[in-house]
């Protein structure tokens, strides 16, 4: 993990400022992010704008909304105003990337090609479309890099090692892939792209030496995942095409190892074990280059990141369109970005035939369903169950989708049938199933069928926090199993010290037990790590209460009030802010906490009950 670390802060630190709101003069970046839920909900004309500083600041608010399409109209907009404006023209070119829009990004790229502000950003650009075009010598010409960055260095050798191989060079491009020299995390990345381009070659021995040097590299593994797993489904199929099924076999097990129950993986093995003929998803230079680029995106793929990945990403879309991990992280990225309806238009271009198809069908359902379109979720994610009623992931997916609307007696059939489907044996990556399913149960008030789950969940997992922490609360809360239910809680604030929710579930079971001190401590922690959360603040305050700090304890109250509680919460937070709370301390009542979202594959359940 050091080196995924490392790599990470290696990306251009001129990169990174360029994509910064803040890089940009005249208003301040916190005024311009203000607030953005609102600004959100604003239909901003660009005819409308009739000044600079008016279209400016309105495609500020835009590009902080990642409404890209809005922001680009308002760039143009504003440099009606200021035609030679350098920031403009370097925020509408970036904006045009990001929304991928790369011919009319390439054309402001040409223009702006001696702004050393954004000469990384324009070089991979030139050089790429000059690949989109075919044109390989202009492009390995424009890749040439004398800087100190080694994430700079690499990607620019790996990119014109490419160039050089759809130029019809393909023996030099190996050998220049091969030289290629830097940190130990540069290991994974110079092996999987000589693998890859030696397949390309036709050159058997040397596709199968270097990928299998990206496979058993453990470290570049943890570095960059995506390059790993692309290595161990590229030496799979070389195996499998050269007619060595348990060598093909035998590498899936080897990504087995580093990520389980890998949809793509599964859905690779299947192919191969069916004798299905296997096609590399790299075969020209185009793609490899893009391959390049969906790499190193995927090493930098953080929050916080996100503008530079999309930008890597878009631009190896250009390259290779029916990329289908390419897509889905895309599509992952737009989700993180709230922007709905781009993710649900990614996830639908990924092609039928890919081992990623279904795992983009999952996200499209849980996609729509965050975009507002429940009922159309709904019968998406039911679809998907009925055509493969054995892939548990989608009864979580629909589970998800049923959860947030909760509908629990629907989420609790739905859970029931993924039982039945598990069988009498499930594994450990069950416990979500059950742990869901018990949230079920014990939000329809069916205790007794909730806690036999909540039990399974942690037999089959007996570390996992969130299980000890909705099992260990909801002892408390009921008056059961006291000391069993507080170790629970404490072992799940040892296993996640920094989870603000587990904190306040802490915090909340010493105030159930009236040891109100310690209540105030721990609440206070999960207030500083969990700012502005309302049940939180709420809580924080009923402690304040109890051990005299009345002024606090108001002032944390009107804080919950201001910070969207639960509608049912509102008239109890209003009271205790009027009245303060009853003598005796038995009036007051866990609220229940919003669960969130469950990924389909690997759900995050519940957090707790607060």
């Amino acid at each position: 993990m050091r080196q995924t670390r490392a790599i990470r802060l290696l990306s251009s630190a001129a990169l990174a400022a360029v994509l910064s709101l803040a890089a940009l003069g005249g208003v301040n970046a916190e005024d311009a992010a203000k607030p953005a839920d609102a600004a959100a909900t604003v239909m901003f004309d660009p005819d409308s704008v009739d000044s600079f500083a008016g279209a400016f600041l309105a495609a500020r608010t835009a590009d902080v909304d990642h409404d890209y399409e809005t922001a680009i109209e308002l760039y143009k907009k504003a440099l009606q105003f200021e035609p030679g404006n350098p920031e403009i023209r370097q925020r509408l070119m970036i904006s045009l990337l990001l929304n991928g829009d790369i011919k009319d990004g390439v054309k402001y790229a040409n223009d702006l090609k001696k702004d050393s502000s954004v000469e990384r950003i324009t070089t991979i650009v030139r050089s790429m479309d000059a690949v989109r075009r075919g044109e390989f010598k202009t492009a390995e010409s424009l890749l040439k890099y004398n800087g100190p960055n080694d994430l700079d260095r690499m990607m620019n050798d790996l990119l014109a090692a490419w160039a050089r191989a759809g130029a019809g060079r393909g023996k030099e491009a190996l050998a220049m892939a091969q030289k290629i020299k830097g940190p130990d995390w540069v290991g994974i990345f110079k092996s999987y792209n000589a693998g890859a381009i030696a397949i390309v070659n036709g050159d058997i021995k040397a596709a199968r030496q270097n990928l299998n040097d990206a496979v058993l590299d453990k470290d570049g593994g943890a570095t960059a995942p995506d390059t790993f797993m692309r290595a161990v489904i590229a030496l799979a199929r070389l195996e499998a095409s050269q007619g060595n099924k348990q060598k093909a076999l035998d590498a899936i097990s080897v990504g087995d190892n580093l990520i389980a129950n890998y949809a793509p993986l599964n859905a690779l093995r299947q192919s191969i074990e069916k004798g299905e003929k296997q096609e590399q998803q790299v075969q020209n230079a185009k793609q490899g280059a893009a391959g390049v680029l969906f790499s190193i995106g995927g090493a930098l793929n953080r929050d916080g990141a996100e503008d530079i990945v999309s930008l890597y990403l878009q631009t190896a879309k250009a390259l290779d369109p029916d990329s289908a991990d390419l897509l889905v992280m895309l599509g992952g990225i737009a989700e993180k970005q709230n922007q709905m309806d781009r993710a649900i238009a990614l996830y639908n271009q990924v092609p039928d035939n890919s081992p990623m198809s279904r795992v983009s069908e999952l996200q499209l359902g849980l996609a729509l369903a965050q975009g507002g379109k429940i009922e159309e979720a709904r019968k998406h994610l039911q679809d998907l169950i009925t055509s493969d009623p054995k892939d548990v992931r989608s009864y979580l997916a629909y589970g998800s989708v049923l959860s947030d609307a909760k509908d629990y007696a629907a989420m609790a059939a739905n859970y029931d049938k993924a039982v039945d489907v598990i069988g009498p044996l499930p594994g450990r990556g069950a416990w979500t199933v059950f742990f869901q399913r018990g949230i079920a149960y014990e939000r329809l008030k069916k205790w007794d069928q909730a806690e036999p789950n909540f039990r399974k969940a942690l037999e089959l997992n007996p570390d996992q926090p969130q299980v000890l922490n909705y099992l260990g609360y909801s002892w408390i809360d009921m008056n059961r199993n006291l000391d069993e239910g507080l170790t629970m809680i404490r072992k799940a604030v040892d296993l996640r010290p920094d989870d603000g929710y587990i904190i306040d579930s802490l915090g909340w079971a010493y105030y159930r037990l009236n040891k109100f001190d310690d209540a105030v401590t721990e609440l206070e922690k999960a207030a500083q790590i969990k700012a502005g959360d309302a049940t939180i603040n709420d809580h924080l305050g009923d402690a304040y209460w109890r051990v005299g700090r009345k002024l606090e304890a108001v002032y944390q109250w009107n804080r919950a009030l201001s910070s969207d509680p639960e509608e049912a919460e509102i008239p109890k937070i209003k009271e205790k802010i009027a009245n303060g709370l009853p003598a005796d301390g038995d009036s007051t009542k866990a609220a229940d906490k919003k669960q969130p979202d469950p990924a389909p594959v690997e759900p995050k359940p519940a957090d707790k009950k607060s």
